[in-house]
């Protein structure tokens, strides 16, 4: 009998629990929280992810892609909100091309369902990981409800506990293993903006709204029921800081200065605002992702990413696709398959890591800035002109499978052509003329 143990029931446990099921693997998985889909219970955070193409890939493997699409929203494009209230557009990619707004809570739930339909998946909830035997591949956890400690010794251990990871903790106290966390100076907290009454959305709806103000950057996703969830980005330090905004009124202020129209459309603003947690950012970084030949890691427990290019859950699910794929190959030899998929997917884990943050400077500083916006349209043109000589780094990373790290390379290169391009005299009058087009063509 084929078995595993998973480690976190959270979107890439219950998704690589459905892949090793079709395996036909028996699936015991562990979860410290309780069950999500009990209707007395938040599903904690609300915060809205954006699905793209590496993620529907995962999906559409299992089947589930038409589920998801019903309860998603497409976002074509950037809407980018200035002081003055006049909106800038962006588009995402080529006409068509979307990222998609999913509840996290709601993506959870189906892939727990889908797992659990499976036959051969079966879900442990309250049940808080303890020890892990890396030798053996088995972990012991305790029953929150009744302490009883269960050991699940099934010979293959995955850990996909998230950044905080109990089986990649037990990883770090081996020989030779590299770890490094790094928490940046900003924190988030969830808003929201309330539908009309009518049901509708107050803002585009198929969008994902930018304030952009330098240090602090607000973001709004669109809910099917006719609501967003906004995202405040936000440093914790400074003279408005997180720590700085310690009452009603400095809040209140800070929001009519900073987000004049937003304020006006969030007259809840201050519920949010105290029912709310404040949270943390961490990008996480570590080597070797398994042991033995027994246990790996997947998804945030092996490479935590901040959210600003909108990748971690994308990453995740990359890795069950990537990871299922070395399996396919080796013919489920577990030591080759694990240390092929680390090898492959470290470099990208770094590679996404650093654009993450690299597209969150481009998101609060540069997406009002008319030079920026000249170039994305400049880069737009010469890629439907020569989509073979330049796919733009936005589209490598959202809107295709090309890996993180030679999409970061190419990006780079991108670069250092697009700064020679907006060198050039008038470029503002004759960015969309032929000369230019030809210049880049020579330099690309």
């Amino acid at each position: 009998m084929k078995k595993a143990t998973v480690v976190g029931a959270g979107l890439v446990g219950s998704l690589w629990s459905v892949y090793l099921a079709k395996r036909g693997y028996n699936v015991d998985i562990f979860e410290a929280r309780p069950d999500m889909r009990d209707a007395s219970l938040s599903a904690g955070r609300s915060i809205n992810l954006a699905l793209s193409d590496r993620g529907w890939k995962a999906l559409e493997k299992v089947g589930l892609g038409d589920q998801i699409r019903e309860v998603a929203i497409p976002m074509y494009r950037r809407v980018m909100h200035a002081m003055d209230g006049s909106l800038t557009y962006q588009p995402y990619g080529k006409e068509n091309q979307a990222i998609w707004s999913v509840s996290r809570g709601g993506l959870n739930r189906v892939l727990m369902d889908l797992a659990e339909r499976e036959g051969n998946v079966k879900i442990n909830f309250e049940h808080k990981c303890k020890s892990v035997d890396l030798e053996k591949g088995s972990a012991t956890f305790t029953n929150r409800n009744t302490g009883e400690q269960v050991v699940s010794d099934n010979g293959l251990l995955f850990g996909t506990d998230g950044a905080f990871s109990a089986v990649r903790k037990a990883m770090q106290r081996t020989d030779r293993f590299n770890y490094e966390q790094e928490y940046i100076e900003h924190g988030y907290k969830e808003l929201s903006i309330h539908p009309n009454e009518d049901g509708t959305h107050k803002l585009e709806k198929n969008a994902l709204h930018i304030w952009p103000r330098g240090e602090f950057m607000l973001i709004a996703l669109p809910n099917m029921d006719g609501s967003f969830t906004c995202t405040l980005f936000h440093p914790y330090g400074g003279e408005q800081g997180f720590d700085a905004l310690d009452n009603d009124e400095k809040v209140r202020n800070f929001f009519k200065s900073t987000f004049p129209d937003a304020y006006e459309l969030m007259p809840n603003l201050m519920e949010d605002w105290h029912e709310n947690p404040t949270s943390s950012l961490v990008i996480i970084r570590c080597f070797p992702w398994s042991k033995n030949g027994k246990v790996a890691l997947l998804g945030d427990a092996s490479h935590a990413i901040v959210p600003f290019y909108g990748q971690g859950m994308n990453a995740g699910f990359e890795d069950c696709t990537i990871f299922e794929k070395f399996l396919a190959e080796t013919n489920e030899d577990w030591d080759k398959a694990m240390k092929l998929y680390e090898e492959e997917r470290k470099p990208n884990g770094d590679a996404i890591a650093d654009l993450a943050m690299q597209n969150f400077v481009e998101m609060r500083d540069l997406t009002g800035d008319p030079k920026f916006l000249l170039r994305k349209k400049i880069e737009g043109k010469f890629s439907t002109l020569h989509p073979e000589k330049w796919l733009p780094l936005y589209s490598m990373v959202t809107f295709s499978h090309i890996p993180y790290a030679e999409a970061n390379a190419e990006g780079k290169r991108q670069a250092a052509i697009m700064e020679q391009v907006m060198a050039m005299p008038n470029i503002e009058e004759k960015w969309d003329s032929n000369e230019v087009m030809e210049l880049m063509n020579k330099l690309s």
